[in-house]
């Protein structure tokens, strides 16, 4: 299937933050393997199918890069990012989405991401993109879900 369109389409990404119900919670990161920010840690996600929800990105990415399967039904909505220059590959809205897991439980760098790992949401990393952002607002309605 083709489209063609008058005017210029942004592309979407959805993002995945995962935070453990832990009495310190932790929250699960990517080291970028490729450009922009390669190195970086940022939280999982991607770009979205013409064929899925964003809900159903955010799942499948996070499964993608980190071997971590969780319940569609376990996600809500933290928000929509839409500044401009956000990615620089050109112009993207981002989607992020919230999962509350018990505890940490095993994960690995798969696909585009280097590697995964837990952090301790009081001792992150510098993050990716606009990722420190979608953290701050998941965490401001993490403790209600």
């Amino acid at each position: 299937m083709s489209y063609t369109y008058k005017y210029p389409r942004p592309s979407v990404t959805c993002d995945c933050i995962v935070i453990t119900r832990e009495k310190s919670p932790q929250v699960l990161l990517i080291q970028r393997g490729a450009e922009p920010y390669k190195g970086c840690w940022a939280l999982p996600g991607g770009f979205m199918d013409m064929d899925e929800t964003a809900e159903q990105c955010a799942v499948r990415e996070l499964k993608e890069e980190t071997g971590l399967d969780v319940d569609i039904n376990d996600v809500i909505q933290v928000g929509a990012y839409t500044t401009v220059d956000r990615d620089p590959r050109g112009r993207t809205v981002g989607i992020a989405y919230l999962t509350r897991i018990d505890h940490p439980v095993e994960v690995t760098g798969l696909d585009d991401a280097a590697n995964a790992q837990w952090f301790p949401l009081d001792k992150l990393p510098a993050l990716a993109f606009d990722h420190q952002e979608m953290l701050e607002d998941a965490s401001l309605i993490c403790f209600e879900f």
